[in-house]
């Protein structure tokens, strides 16, 4: 932490104020761009990186939010510049934005690097987009804010509050079975997701700007503002103006993500019930940090804390509008401080034992006591055992009980669509006993490892009344999703991971309270089908999706390239 006292101590100086013919030109341009002179010499320059787009819809607003960070950043005396960057739809971008979540966490590194910026404010919420862009800062390490999109409004369909993701499982799941028609559907679409925002479930989206806001990169309670409310656009600026202090008093992300932030990190996202995907960021993001976060440390934290948001989908029936008016994040911090590391700084305070001085909870409801959990200890699992050497993790809360130690056959399915032409033939022969199996969807298989990992039950099932069943892959499951899914299994088996070799017919057993899962076949057997294994094809040949697959590690590590995870100091680029 180096204090900046004088401006030419500004990074941005060496651009403006070096003399010679370079900053000549810089200078010039900056008068082409219709700047005076006192406007940004000798003034902190601050990079506002904006992942709107026009199909984004988590992110429609951050337009009008951009200018309302200006306007924080103006009025504290600094100079503010915004950048577009990637912008990473979870609803729109295909095969995955998990695809490109590292090609945002490059940018963002290397655009504050390349260019006269002095510190960030990162405005970004959608699932991959929080992680991206705080790996990219955190690599970068030059003063930094996110800004987090916040949730939409509650939807709404005859009398009924939706929660988005999670109640369209449930209606699509109704009209598979034949209990919803298409005039119904076609109501949802227009009831299902209200305004601007992410989704208002304790999904990815909100599970991961909760953990930006508990490790210490937001203003106090800016995880839970809905999108569109005007707290949010003030917090949008509050932004702006802490920004500048900042980059004044030196705090840079390593100043702010030490181990003992992504511990609490960890011990916040259990206690929401929160996403299975942040397990897979949180290792990533601490990676850029230098810490090194492991699948054993969700593990370890979990039985340490209860569940106590009550919230959709681990929870119910609240949604994020009623957690951010039941006292939000700093509310729901207060009931677990002895949990936390207090005296670890943040970027709006000295520590967070400060920040979180007066934090109330106003709707026990919504936030339980911990007299009155929603569950006992943290909702997600890590399971090991033959069939996961390296791990997988399950969101068991989010799931019917009486399968959380279950063994029945596997249905093996190779890709994700042959599962979709096939999964309702009742020539399978699935029972509600059976064991799902979905493989070739892991970090290289998927490829990017989509969020496939809740597999549909057969429709027949669901005419039946069956809602869960267990289900295993090398996938990923969104976080407004639920059931009895294993997910992230390792390693995956598009590069020979033991679920490359079940076989339909395979017993498989889980057994949640033991933390396992086995297929329940003979050593010798399975060295017999590995012999007789072989790699499949690449799925790409040249470009980015070519790079990803040289360099995406596994997903219990990550999901990062190696050549952005490992340790290493790049020099300041010339600018004379």
């Amino acid at each position: 932490m180096v204090a900046v006292s004088e401006p030419t101590q500004l990074r941005s100086s060496q651009w403006y104020e070096a003399g010679g013919l370079r900053s000549f030109s810089h200078r010039a341009r900056t008068r082409q761009l219709g700047y005076l002179p006192e406007e940004h010499l000798g003034k902190p320059v601050v990079a506002i990186l904006n992942t709107w787009s026009d199909i984004n819809p988590c992110h429609q607003h951050l337009r009008e939010r951009a200018q309302a960070v200006k306007r924080g950043v103006w009025q504290a005396g600094g100079f503010p510049l915004e950048f577009p960057v990637s912008t990473l739809s979870e609803t729109f971008q295909k095969p995955t934005p998990m695809l490109y979540r590292n090609l945002l966490s490059l940018e963002t590194e290397e655009l504050l690097r390349s260019y006269p910026v002095d510190g960030a404010v990162l405005l970004g919420g959608c699932d991959k987009s929080t992680p991206a862009l705080l790996m990219g800062a955190a690599s970068a390490d030059l003063p930094a804010i996110f800004v987090p999109a916040g949730p939409m409004l509650p939807g709404h369909w005859r009398g009924e509050t939706l929660g988005s993701g999670t109640d369209m499982w449930k209606y699509w799941d109704e009209h598979r079975a034949g209990r919803l028609g298409d005039c119904e559907l076609t109501e949802l679409e227009s009831g299902l997701a209200r305004s601007a925002g992410h989704c208002m479930t304790m999904g990815t989206a909100s599970t991961l700007t909760a953990a930006a806001e508990v490790l210490g990169m937001t203003m106090p309670g800016a995880s839970s503002i809905p999108a569109v409310d005007s707290g949010h656009e003030r917090m949008a600026a509050a932004a702006g103006l802490r920004i500048v202090p900042l980059i004044r008093e030196g705090i840079k992300p390593s100043d702010i993500l030490t181990r003992e932030a992504f511990e609490d990190a960890v011990t916040t996202v259990l206690g929401l019930g929160g996403s299975t995907n942040a397990v897979i960021h949180l290792i990533a993001m601490a990676g850029r940090a230098g810490v090194t976060l492991t699948l054993d440390d969700f593990d370890r934290i979990a039985p340490t804390v209860p569940v106590l948001a009550n919230v959709r989908p681990a929870g119910g029936p609240y949604l994020m509008e009623d957690f951010h008016f039941a006292g939000g994040l700093p509310g729901f911090l207060s009931r677990i401080t002895d949990l936390l590391h207090l005296d670890r700084p943040t970027v709006a305070h000295a520590s967070l034992r400060e920040q979180l001085e007066g934090a109330l909870v106003h709707n026990e409801a919504v936030i339980r006591p911990r007299t009155n959990p929603v569950a006992d200890e943290g909702g997600v699992a890590v399971l090991r055992g033959n069939l996961c050497p390296d791990g997988a993790v399950i969101k068991h809360i989010a799931a019917e009980q009486h399968l959380l130690k279950h063994t029945g056959p596997a249905v093996v399915f190779d890709d994700y669509r042959s599962l979709q032409r096939t999964i309702d033939d009742p020539a399978l022969g699935i029972t509600a006993d059976h064991v799902l199996v979905l493989r070739g969807a892991g970090p290289k298989g998927g490829p990017g490892m989509p969020e496939y990992g809740m597999l549909p039950i057969p429709k027949y099932l669901l005419e039946q009344g069956v809602r869960d069943m267990v289900r295993i892959s090398d996938a990923r499951m969104s976080g407004t999703s639920y059931g009895m899914c294993v997910l992230h299994v390792a390693p995956e088996s598009h590069v020979g991971g033991p679920l490359a070799l079940v076989r339909s017919g395979d017993l498989i057993t889980l057994d949640v309270a033991a933390r396992s899962l086995s297929l329940d076949v003979d050593d010798a057997e399975l060295e017999r089908r590995r012999a007789e294994w072989s790699p499949p094809p690449e799925r790409y040949e040249r470009g980015y999706g070519a790079l990803y697959a040289e360099h995406i590690t596994q997903a219990d590590t990550g999901c990062d390239f190696g050549f952005l995870a490992r340790r290493g100091h790049n020099p300041e680029p010339y600018a004379g």
